[in-house]
């Protein structure tokens, strides 16, 4: 079986928004509907479970039945930081799952996840045991103490900057939540950085520039130019 894990129980302090920015609607549909629906079309997606906003679970429930999310099989509660609300999807997860089955950890607000995205995670995942989304670092890159000055710079071809999804055994991604409980680690968001707190080797997965995070209202105008861009005749794929 393999199941998504979005988390969406982010409260949107950066975006200032009366509501957070997974429910923002976007062409009349939520951020988060946005995001699901990527997952149901996607024909090696099994099931799908959102760690959201307590307060929200209800309204996750009823916007997966407006917009027909049939993967759609859990909605559990978010924690106080990133890993708490992966683990506890974790946790409902460990009811129903077994050790070889596969989790893909995704961002709630990261609604431009393409097919292609999702079955090169998964065929990466099946080659290496482990798949993070990835695109390489073009610009130029200096280290800075004080934030206003540098004369030190770092090889971009040596940077890539890690996106979702991020896939996983159960077996492995659970022991891994279960390892850093008992080593008080606490303060990794992302599933790769738990991993390589524990000193597990990540491989890399194909992302991609338009595969954005919304965490901003610059975000948010930029998705929805993008939904709104069709590809010019003149470019090639």
């Amino acid at each position: 079986m393999n199941v998504v894990v979005l988390t969406a129980a982010g409260n949107s302090t950066r975006m200032n928004q009366d509501i957070p920015k997974q429910f923002i609607h976007v062409d009349n549909k939520p951020v988060i509907i946005h995001t699901m629906e990527a997952f149901q079309r996607h024909p090696s997606i099994d099931a799908i479970i959102v760690v959201t906003i307590d307060s929200w679970s209800e309204v996750v429930w009823a916007y997966a039945k407006q917009f027909n999310i049939t993967k759609l099989k859990w909605v559990v509660p978010g924690g106080d930081t990133g890993q708490e609300s992966i683990y506890n999807g974790l946790a409902e997860l460990k009811k129903h799952l077994i050790s070889d089955d596969v989790v893909m950890v995704h961002d709630g607000n990261r609604p431009l996840v393409t097919s292609e995205i999702i079955s090169d995670s998964i065929a990466t995942f099946s080659k290496y045991g482990s798949a993070v989304a990835v695109i390489p670092c073009t610009e130029v890159v200096f280290e800075s103490n004080d934030g206003k000055s540098s004369c030190a710079s770092t090889e971009r071809e040596k940077l890539f900057r890690t996106q979702t999804p991020h896939t996983y055994s159960f077996g492995e991604l659970w022991g891994a939540h279960e390892e850093a409980k008992r080593r008080g680690i606490t303060n990794t968001a992302a599933s790769c950085m738990l991993m390589k707190e524990l000193g597990k080797m990540t491989y890399f997965s194909s992302g991609s520039e338009e595969n954005l995070k919304i965490t901003t209202l610059e975000d948010l105008r930029i998705f929805k130019a993008l939904l709104h861009t069709k590809q010019d005749n003149w470019i090639k794929e």
